[in-house]
């Protein structure tokens, strides 16, 4: 079964001094381009939870998001006296000049507010002792992602495949009027020449209908859109990554419908080509999406 390319995980785990909450959030790309936020890990880890992630996604654009939230004694701050006076001291002036009490307790809140006021513990990388357990959360929140992203795949699967199908049932629709534009093209032929005045010889004749039929036969882009169609649908099902090779199989398909619209020379089997267009640009747009 395909993955889509979009996909999102969340996991935690709790260590000695606080929690540490890993998200990712993946969405289209042509090769594995991993954001990671690296100050939470032990230098000497990144590499390999780069390597883990381009293993487990293979593609896309990925954003890893580390989050940590200090336990009740870590996240404790402590109030800069030096930096308050100063503040209360400049906050004063200003209220006094303005009219207001400099021992108001609202300008006391105020000034608290202010940068620098409070210090508080950053958080430190994750030490190497706990490594086990954020290795473990990495993995569920990896299995996460690929399970979104499998479900997606699925939704993917059903669509562009219906619509290779409908492409294929238009192309049948083309194939009832070949017979018609046969005749079409026989009657325009006579009919100019009865304009003209122009004696048709027969043989000649002929030899003109043969060489129009000829230049309009769209029997070989019919032989081929078949087998890129069958190609398409026995690459989807066949291989677990196949979303570049798609690509490449829609250019093909793209070719034999635009050139039997070149050939048409016939309103109802243009229409047809305008429909399967359609049915192959979102097919195309859906395929971006597809690992």
């Amino acid at each position: 079964m395909i993955r889509s390319m979009t996909g999102y995980g969340k996991s935690e785990t709790t260590l000695k001094n606080g929690k540490l909450t890993i998200e990712i959030r993946t969405l289209n790309g042509k090769t594995a381009d991993i954001s990671l936020k690296r100050d939470l890990l032990p230098k000497d880890r990144e590499l390999e939870v780069r390597s883990r992630i381009a293993s487990r996604l293979v593609r896309g654009t990925i954003d890893v998001f580390l989050t940590w939230e200090a336990g009740a004694q870590e996240s404790e701050g402590h109030v800069n006296l030096e930096t308050l006076r100063s503040y209360l001291r400049q906050a004063g002036a200003v209220a006094s000049e303005f009219g207001i009490s400099p021992d108001s307790p609202v300008l006391l809140g105020a000034v608290l507010q202010l940068p620098d006021i409070v210090d508080t513990k950053k958080p430190a990388a994750v030490s190497e002792d706990e490594w086990d357990s954020v290795s473990a959360a990495l993995d569920a929140c990896l299995d996460m992602v690929d399970s979104y992203r499998i479900r997606e795949g699925e939704a993917l699967y059903k669509d562009v495949t219906s619509r290779v199908s409908t492409i294929l049932s238009l192309y049948d629709e083309v194939e009832k009027h070949e017979h018609e534009r046969t005749e079409t093209v026989r009657t325009r032929i006579l009919n100019a020449a009865q304009e003209t005045g122009v004696k048709l010889d027969k043989d000649r004749f002929e030899q003109e209908m043969i060489y129009y039929l000829e230049k309009y036969d769209i029997n070989e882009e019919k032989v081929r859109l078949r087998q890129h169609c069958k190609y398409f649908m026995d690459t989807i099902d066949s291989e677990p990554n196949p979303g570049k090779k798609l690509g490449f199989i829609i250019q093909e398909m793209g070719r034999e419908i635009n050139t039997t619209g070149s050939k048409a020379n016939h309103s109802a089997i243009q229409k047809l080509v305008v429909q399967m267009k359609d049915e192959l640009e979102k097919i195309r747009e859906q395929s971006m999406n597809i690992l």
